[in-house]
């Protein structure tokens, strides 16, 4: 009598991991995330003035800070997320979930990356590099069980979207390593990072219980069970809110020309909070907002502003400065 096969009802085993996989976990395609650096550069230009002799150099150092220590960050996400990532509809094809790698690979490759990062933010600055080993310790924080700020509801946007200033601080170091960003730009940035990935959670909840139900969704991500659809719709209110608040404290106390801008960008703000409630939509992925040509509209025409109300002085909007009232005499 045939013997019943030890692996019946089993899953197939998974195929060696080769280099490509490995690299896979790196996610270099996410690396349009880092146009978030842009503002930095500009904003340090205009309101310090290049402080950074070779300013190409640290430019290029600094693209290479951002670019290895996200990817150190994405190499740890991905193997530790493994188990609870095949629970997700597309996340399920990603090479840590597929493959059979080593988590001894896995930690060279990572080593990899941060040591290349911080040894470049190194020979950038001292402000570079104490950006950089932020930027690093983050995804250690909000990764590594023990800590693990990604399964703890609020946490885990909070914590993740303080990549967003990190990128700010790091291209304003391209330019002028002497001094940091204004406070109240660094807490736009990141209340406005904040919505971001309040904005893609609420996509993925949406779509995921709509399609799979709840459980499957606290499976692949614990502090899915600390939201609801309108907790998490709330919660996008309330971090652009308080992010344009702390942006047009900025805009009052550094430049008022630019406080036209603010029709735009709480334009912008709505645009993407509808555009996350699409099916399929691109706020699930970041890397891809590129192909979204009514949000790329918006942000030429916010650009071209910022531009003319960089050059352009509007005497009359002086009187938002001093304290005046209505008389009814």
């Amino acid at each position: 009598m045939q013997q019943p096969h030890l692996s019946a009802g089993l899953p197939p085993p998974k195929r060696a991991g080769g280099f490509k996989d490995y690299l896979a976990i790196a996610r270099l395609d996410h690396s349009t995330k880092h146009i978030f650096i842009v503002p930095g550069i500009v904003l340090a230009f205009v309101l310090r003035g290049v402080h950074n002799q070779d300013l190409a150099l640290h430019v290029v150092l600094g693209l290479v800070v951002a670019v290895c220590i996200a990817s150190a960050n994405y190499v740890i996400n991905e193997w530790l997320d493994r188990e609870s990532d095949k629970h997700h509809p597309t996340k399920s094809k990603r090479s840590a979930v597929q493959t059979q790698l080593s988590g001894g690979w896995v930690l060279v490759e990572w080593l990899c990356f941060v040591t290349v990062g911080l040894v470049c933010a190194w020979l950038s600055s001292w402000t570079m590099l104490g950006v950089a080993v932020l930027f690093a310790l983050q995804g250690v924080v909000y990764n590594v069980p023990g800590i693990r700020t990604k399964d703890k509801a609020y946490l885990d946007v909070v914590s993740e979207s303080i990549n967003n200033p990190l990128r700010l601080m790091i291209g304003w170091a391209m330019v002028d390593a002497t001094t940091l960003p204004p406070g109240s730009v660094i807490l736009s940035y990141w209340l406005g990072g904040a919505f971001l990935m309040a904005a893609k959670r609420l996509s993925e909840y949406r779509e995921i219980v709509a399609s799979h139900g709840r459980d499957l969704l606290v499976r692949y991500r614990a502090s899915f069970a600390g939201y609801s659809e309108t907790a998490l719709t709330v919660s996008c209110f309330v971090y652009a809110m308080l992010s344009a608040f702390f942006l047009a404290v900025f805009l009052l106390k550094y430049r008022i020309e630019y406080i036209l801008l603010m029709p735009l960008i709480v334009a912008l703000f709505g645009h993407y909070l509808a555009l996350s409630m699409q099916p399929g939509s691109s706020a699930q992925k970041p890397e891809k907002l590129f192909r979204e040509r009514g949000l790329l509209t918006m942000m030429v025409v916010l650009g071209l502003g910022f531009l003319a109300a960089t050059f352009v002085d509007s005497p009359f909007l002086e009187s938002f400065t001093d304290q005046q009232f209505i008389d009814l005499r």
